[in-house]
Order: C-alpha cells, then structure tokens, then sequence
C-alpha cells in the first residue's frame, strides 16, 4: 500500500485552475520529485497533500486513511509530516532552540530535547554554533536549521519545496548532501519540489513532471530524461531534437518511423499508423 495515494485531485482558486486530476501514488521510505517549470502547481499540491488546504475536488490518503475526515484525524496526520517552505523561516532565538522549539511545544523532556537536538546538530554541520542567533545565518544555514527544525519531529514524511532556490552552488550542493544524509540515516519519505532537472536527476528515486497543474508522466529518473512521455516532456528535460514522424512498420521492439520522407529506426512501443515523436539528443549520436 501507498503510503500517501492522491486520487482526481484538482484545486481552483476562484475561476483559476491551479491543479487539474492529479493522480499519484508515493511509496514509504523513498524520495519522490515534482519537477516542473514555476507556476505548475508543485506548491499548490505540496500544500494539499499537508493537509494546509481543502482541494476543489479529490482526495488524498494517508497511509490508506482518507484525510478528509474528522478535525482531530487532520491534526493526527498533519503531526506524522512537515514542511519546510522555499524561504525558510527562522525564529529570532538560537539555532538549538529554533531546532528544540517543535519537541518544547510536544512536551518532550529537557533530556529527551537535548539528544534529539544535538544529533540533528551534527547532521547539519551546526553544532560549533548552537548559541549562534539564527537571524544571522546564511541562506543556506537557515535552511538546514529549518530542515533540522522539521526533522527533529521525527516525521514519516518531509515535504520539500524547492529547497535550494536562490542559493549558490556550495550551499546548493550541502541541502543536496544533507537530503541524501537524512535518507540514509531515518529512511525518511521525502516529497520534494524542484525546478532543477539535474537535482531531481541526483536526489529521487522517481520523478513526477508538472506542467500547467497535471502531472504528465511518472517514473525514474532513467525513464523521464530517456524516454518522455510527450513533446512537453521532452522539450522540459532538455531535449532540443524533436521530429515528429508516422510509425509505418514495426519489427519486435523496432519501429520504423517515416520523417517527413526521412525513414530511421527506434525503439518504440507505438502501433503502425501512430503518429509520434522522435527524440534525438546529440550526445547519442555516434
């Protein structure tokens, strides 16, 4: 079973579609990526499946519960997740006491809190400056103090969104680190919103492409980038070759696909008759 399953959903605000039938499913223990140009509808759906907002239509569930459901279920499941928004925010007070305030709030014990914060202080390369005021951090610190924030809760899943905008490469690539360093070590589900091709290449175990509020086309990596679904796909992840053409006959897996009077040979599981794309990325070309 999914542990979260997004079935029909759609979200309008007043007469403006923001997300049309998004069907998805996100499986336990693995780091699943929106990727998709901005104003796809990545936070839109992040913020839904947080349960921060009510959908038009749809339905999200959780571990097979449906979410729309009684309030004290809501807030039962909204405390088995968290976010960390594109611009993390950060409370005027000391990185260890942004990082305790979740467990505080919980009643956790002051031991309980000082373990729990100091080992998220070592993941995140900050225990040297625990006093430090928060306020005065980095773009990039800030962020890891908001994921270790997040992640001092212990959630089941973590929801991402575009955890890197606007940071340079080095701080850029220590959220990478920091991602793949979370994984390993609490088997986290991660959801996580990006723009950036090559981060949701490096981080995710699958990818969901978003354009214009749908999701188009789910799979690995491997699969997105070589085998698109649709022109869309196919001009998003880079592909600056597309020709379209008729399969006209077809051997196994083979199809011979007429160009415009131009005839190659692809891999393709297309009928005769179909009219399709062919996708010619110059670095295959020998």
């Amino acid at each position: 079973m999914s542990l979260i399953e997004v079935v029909d959903l759609s979200q309008k605000y007043g007469e403006r579609v923001v997300l049309n039938n998004i069907n998805v499913n996100v499986e336990k223990g693995e780091i699943f990526a929106l990727i998709g140009p901005t104003g796809a509808g990545k936070t839109t759906l992040l913020r839904l499946i947080d349960l921060l907002e009510v959908p038009a239509s749809g339905k999200i569930y959780f571990d097979g519960a449906d979410t729309a459901t009684l309030r004290r279920m809501k807030l039962r499941i909204r405390r088995r997740m968290a976010f960390v928004l594109q611009k993390p925010a950060v409370f005027n007070m000391s990185i260890y006491d942004n990082i305790a305030y979740g467990l505080r709030w919980r009643g956790n014990s002051r031991k309980e809190i000082e373990a729990k914060v100091n080992r998220l202080l070592k993941v995140i390369g900050l225990s040297a400056f625990h006093h430090k005021n928060a306020r005065t951090l980095s773009g990039g610190e800030a962020q890891r103090v908001a994921i270790a924030r997040a992640l001092v809760v212990e959630p089941e899943v973590l929801l991402l969104d575009e955890p890197t905008a606007n940071l340079d490469p080095v701080s850029t690539l220590k959220i990478e680190e920091l991602i793949q360093s979370i994984f390993r070590q609490y088997r986290t589900t991660i959801i996580m919103a990006t723009h950036d091709l090559s981060q949701g290449r490096r981080l995710a175990h699958r990818i969901g492409v978003m354009v214009d509020g749908e999701i188009i086309q789910v799979g690995k990596a491997d699969e997105i980038f070589n085998s698109p679904s649709n022109r869309e796909v196919a001009e998003f992840v880079g592909v600056e070759n597309i020709i379209s053409g008729v399969i006209v006959s077809r051997d196994g897996d083979i199809s011979i696909i007429d160009l415009k009077g131009k005839i190659i040979e692809a891999i393709s599981d297309g009928a005769i008759g179909d009219e399709v794309y062919a996708c010619i990325r110059p670095e295959d070309v020998t």
